[in-house]
């Protein structure tokens, strides 16, 4: 078994290094995390180069890693205006692929998934913004809460609900593609957040939006099963978020020990100091192996939920442990550095995708099923 990545893929980590160091300044990181600005002039230069490249699955992995270990804000969002897309590519028509994924693979366009609600996040399968079949359109009510690119996307693919629940609260929902501009839409931005500020998050209501019938994504009443395949896919590259904020903490962490060794600051490698660094590398490469194998059995289209799971929660752990313990280990130093919105970026990654608790019930479940099957 070969744990190293081909000479190319190892071309490719260093092309986006390069671009993500001369791109992602501190001055920059610092500006829009303050301004709560959504840095697109970033995404676009991202595209440029073919740093966003949804055709090689395993260089948009390392794009995700490499920009968050520089910023997490920046680099989030230079790589979040394709969220989503996984539905319309595995259950769209031919027709939504190349209206909607052509121009949203190119970085014309800018996309979106709408799942949370203002009542629960977790419960997908609670949600109540409904879809109602009036001819040859649907009609849209609701609401929408903490949707990423909500005020800034072309369209957003959206999980409603079209029909009653007929005893199972999982069924009667669907996903649909809804313009951002149509009648009825309105996105109110949220500031504020703990973290992530540079990415655009939004609640969106919706007031008789209406949405064209063909608009529908797969069969009606199919959509949880979409965004639960979604997840499954889309929990790696929450992983490789997490990795990168990691190995980002990991790298100050260095910095800061060799700097204090050569001002002669023994406290800075005392014993305390060594356990701490041990421990945060240790996270960090147990991360990624996680995340890499995850990666692997979904780029040979046969993901494992069970591992996949545990790339994101352990990620998620490792990047909010890493950001702590680098905190501690820096002191009034890091406090004064970008570790200080490394710290506070890193949390949300415990929370969206699924919370840590939700993968958790996901790996016993599955465990406890497969045990079951033999």
């Amino acid at each position: 078994m070969d744990f190293d990545f081909p000479e190319e893929l190892a071309e490719t980590r260093k092309k986006i290094r390069e671009f993500g160091l001369r791109e992602l300044t501190p001055e920059l990181a610092e500006k829009y995390d303050r301004e709560e600005k959504y840095p697109n002039e970033i995404r676009k230069k991202a595209f440029e180069a073919g740093i966003i490249n949804y055709e090689n699955p395993w260089g948009m992995l390392m794009a995700i890693e490499e920009l968050c270990r520089i910023d997490p804000g920046l680099g989030i969002s230079a790589t979040v205006s394709l969220f989503g897309e996984e539905v319309i590519m595995l259950f769209g028509t031919e027709e939504q692929k190349q209206k909607y994924l052509t121009r949203v693979n190119s970085g014309e366009l800018i996309m979106g998934l709408a799942v949370t609600e203002p009542g629960g996040g977790s419960d997908v399968a609670g949600i109540k913004t409904t879809a109602t079949r009036s001819g040859d359109k649907f009609i849209i009510n609701g609401a929408k809460m903490f949707i990423t690119n909500g005020q800034i996307a072309d369209f957003i693919v959206m999980l409603v609900r079209t029909s009653p629940p007929n005893g199972k609260r999982h069924h009667g929902l669907s996903t649909v593609i809804v313009d951002t501009k149509a009648k009825g839409f309105t996105a109110n931005k949220l500031e504020g957040k703990l973290g992530v500020r540079a990415t655009n998050t939004a609640e969106l209501v919706l007031n008789n939006v209406e949405i064209p019938v063909e608009n529908l994504v797969g069969p009606e009443g199919k959509g949880f099963y979409h965004i639960m395949t979604f997840f499954n896919i889309s929990r790696v590259y929450v992983a490789a978020q997490g990795l990168g904020i990691a190995q980002g903490a990991l790298d100050r962490m260095l910095q800061y020990i060799r700097k204090a060794n050569a001002l002669g600051i023994a406290e800075a490698n005392s014993e305390s100091s060594q356990f701490i660094l041990a421990e945060v590398a240790a996270k960090v490469e147990a991360a990624r192996l996680l995340t890499y194998k995850a990666a692997s059995y979904l780029f040979q289209f046969k993901p494992d939920p069970i591992i996949t799971s545990m790339a994101k929660w352990h990620a998620a752990e490792a990047a909010v442990f890493a950001a702590e313990k680098a905190m501690e280990l820096t002191g009034t130093t890091g406090i004064t550095s970008d570790l200080e919105r490394f710290y506070r970026d890193a949390k949300i990654l415990e929370i969206w995708e699924g919370t840590s608790e939700v993968e958790k019930l996901i790996i016993a479940r599955m465990l406890t099923k497969e045990e079951g099957a033999q």
